[in-house]
């Protein structure tokens, strides 16, 4: 996978948990953007990683 489409993943995952406004596990994430758990999954450790969520309680992440 290219790293345009892993950008473009990325975005959508944090524009779904801003729009959500509530802290998100990954299930919930791949319902509301029908994006395979794998990438989804690829992609909060990719925002982890940037420090651009957080996890206010376990297994549920928001951005920061």
């Amino acid at each position: 996978m290219n790293q345009e489409v892993v950008m473009e993943i990325k975005e959508q995952v944090l524009a779904a948990m801003k729009k959500a406004g509530v802290p998100l596990n990954a299930g919930k994430i791949v319902e509301l953007t029908n994006i395979n758990r794998k990438e989804v999954d690829k992609a909060m450790n990719t925002l982890k990683f940037e420090d651009a969520i957080v996890s206010p309680q376990r297994c549920y992440w928001q951005p920061k």
